[in-house]
């Protein structure tokens, strides 16, 4: 016999359920980026659901702070087949670029809430890279197909290469800056193309 309270836990979230769900994430986002210790209870109303409703989604702070930044990555990893849909591969690569940046700049206002749900006793573990690594290995595959970037590039050598992001203040003009370094790292990526 199954037990029911694991298929209520692994079964879909209704429509309104999973509008709640998202519209929490998204209002945690932007409060979090801002202020660590904003309230829970505040998020919650900004959110326009009840206590009750948060905590069955997310029963601590730990729990959100984790979710926002595994649901961040997940969004902009999902770009990146949506961005293959309808753009050439050189123009989906760039573009997701600039998404990827975006999000390093959230995640910097998000460090010291992550630092604080991974760090604490018993605390949970910083969720793993995996989806954005997929997302650049589909990127970097459609290109190299195409002629538009060298052959060998790894998901990797990728990372590697974009790191400078994640050293960029978020408090400067960092729109500029990751502008620049992505650019740089595109033209890196160019050289000894194909199809150049």
């Amino acid at each position: 016999m199954q037990d029911k309270s694991q298929d209520k836990k692994d079964a879909p979230l209704r429509s309104d359920a999973q509008r709640n769900r998202e519209r929490i994430l998204h209002v945690a986002l932007a409060e979090l980026t801002c202020s660590a210790d904003v309230p829970l209870s505040s998020i919650a109303k900004k959110a326009g659901v009840g206590q009750g409703t948060f905590y069955r989604n997310f029963p601590s702070r730990d729990a959100l702070v984790l979710e926002v930044y595994r649901y961040e990555m997940q969004q902009v990893a999902d770009a990146a087949p949506q961005l293959l849909e309808t753009r050439a591969p050189e123009q989906a690569l760039r573009e997701w670029m600039d998404r990827l940046a975006r999000f390093a700049m959230a995640k910097a206002g998000l460090a010291d809430a992550m630092r604080r749900a991974t760090s604490a006793p018993g605390g949970a573990a910083k969720p793993g890279h995996g989806p954005l690594s997929e997302a650049v290995a589909l990127l970097l595959k459609a290109n190299e197909e195409a002629g538009t970037i060298r052959p060998g590039m790894t998901p990797e050598d990728f990372i590697l290469a974009i790191a400078g992001l994640w050293q960029i203040d978020p408090d400067s003009d960092w729109q500029a800056r990751a502008g620049r370094l992505l650019d740089l790292v595109m033209d890196g990526l160019r050289a000894g193309a194909p199809g150049s």
